[in-house]
């Protein structure tokens, strides 16, 4: 969350940066419940102020024996007490609104973040890979075909075991997955990253830590039937990206400047409902409710967490590269940023199949594959996570960063289509020849069932 401190003494700063976003947020009923809640405040302390020194007297009154005096001063004190409690109580009650309100509040862009309203007006900073293309066939077919065709994607029997979203990868296909996974894993290690393997389900705090919650509670998974109440005292989620164990993993702690910068890396299986996406990318492993993802979580001192988001860019950049899979980054404008993100740059690997008109003069379409992002302190302040610049200072809030390091269903989408050859099979990427045991080409499998029989063949 956002400093109240700041919000106080900067709220037309606050409206300005909120209305750039064109985030709806009513400030002037936070500031009158801030406002509110410091006047009870103080008055709290003038009261406990008041009783100490009745207090006191009553003393000096038992001591020089003045009994009526002494009764009416007792009598004092109680009646100042019970107003204490009075006013403690609607303290805390202000106090828990102003918390809900100010949970969801977004966070303020960065000085250098572009203007604008959607994403439209993200610019795009630079291309990668398209000076030296491969030469693949004349009409790519989109992944999903392809997918069906070789037999490593079934997306109808994750449906009938699951749902719609839902798939399974099968042979070279789940082959690839393992493979990409590993590969990710090993690149991020010779960056100096320390692997975690996270719990998967999650409590509500850390979701709330990281910014999850309230504000995508619908897009999240909720482990069990809210009507059972055995379930309720789980109080348990499905874990939607890496970054909310890992990052939860340190809150309430207090870390020393030489634990700075602390880089850690997460492989998760992931789970989204991607509420309000309903009827987008019905077809493929672009939009799904489970997908797998490498995510790398940053911890650093905050007059350094500019400089490593633009080195986090490049260490999720360099998967890519290894890949040889043509990319562009994107910086998003302020209409675009994340409830959490102070700014984010966007990876986007090119998919020459699916042309949504928003390819490169090649045609096909762009794929966010990750998004570095930095939080600056607005996660820490909510999960409380800190260090102490010297033994002998007082903890201040770090500053956290993230980006996937790749979100696997997408690179593998552009792994089908960039490296799709004449015949309709597939090259495996040179880098990750070593995670498949020398394997060159994908040429699918033969399919199983009546699926694999031709029409004049089934009963």
């Amino acid at each position: 969350m956002i400093d109240r401190t700041y919000l106080r003494e900067n709220p037309d700063e606050v409206r300005d940066a909120l209305e750039n976003r064109g985030a709806d947020v009513d400030l002037d009923a936070v500031l009158e419940i801030d406002e509110r809640w410091r006047e009870l405040k103080a008055r709290g302390d003038e009261l406990r102020h008041e009783r100490n020194r009745i207090t006191e007297r009553i003393g000096e009154l038992v001591a020089e024996g003045k009994q009526d005096e002494k009764d009416e001063a007792i009598e004092q004190s109680k009646e100042l007490k019970a107003e204490i409690e009075a006013v403690e109580a609607e303290a805390a009650e202000l106090q828990d609104e102003l918390e809900e309100h100010m949970l969801e509040i977004p966070q303020i862009p960065h000085e250098s973040v572009p203007p604008g309203v959607d994403e439209r007006h993200n610019v795009e900073d630079r291309r990668w890979g398209f000076d030296d293309l491969r030469e693949g066939p004349a009409e790519v077919t989109p992944h999903y075909e392809l997918g069906e065709e070789l037999d490593i994607i079934d997306e109808a029997r994750g449906a009938k075991t699951t749902g719609s979203g839902f798939y399974f990868l099968k042979g070279d296909g789940a082959r690839l997955e393992h493979a990409l996974i590993q590969f990710m894993l090993d690149v991020h290690r010779e960056q100096g990253y320390v692997d975690l393997f996270p719990p998967v389900p999650i409590n509500s705090a850390s979701m709330r830590g990281t910014g999850q919650l309230p504000k995508f509670a619908d897009d999240a998974y909720r482990i069990g039937d809210s009507n059972d109440e055995a379930y309720d005292d789980d109080d348990l989620w499905l874990c939607p990206t890496a970054e909310v164990p890992v990052t939860n993993m340190y809150a309430d702690d207090i870390l020393l400047q030489d634990d700075l910068p602390l880089k850690h890396q997460a492989y998760t299986p992931n789970f989204r409902r991607e509420a309000g996406e309903h009827g987008t990318e019905t077809r493929g492993i672009v939009r799904v409710h489970q997908f797998n993802k490498v995510e790398l979580v940053n911890f650093v001192e905050p007059e350094n967490s500019y400089d490593r988001l633009e080195e986090l860019l490049g260490e999720a950049e360099e998967v890519l590269r290894r890949l040889e899979l043509p990319y562009r980054v994107l910086e998003l404008c302020t209409g675009d940023l994340g409830f959490k993100a102070a700014k984010q740059i966007d990876l986007e690997v090119w998919a020459p199949a699916d042309d949504m008109d928003d390819g490169p003069e090649q045609g096909g379409r762009w794929l966010e594959v990750s998004t570095a992002s930095n939080f600056e302190d607005f996660q820490a302040r909510r999960a409380g996570l800190r260090y102490r610049p010297e033994r002998h200072e007082s903890a201040e809030y770090l500053h956290t960063l993230n980006a996937s390091g790749l979100a696997i269903p997408r690179v593998m989408v552009a792994i089908l289509e960039y490296y799709q050859n004449e015949d309709g099979t597939v090259t495996i990427p040179e880098a990750l020849r070593p995670y498949m045991n020398g394997q060159e080409v994908i040429e699918g499998h033969e399919k199983v069932g009546e699926a694999a029989l031709g029409a004049g063949e089934r009963e």
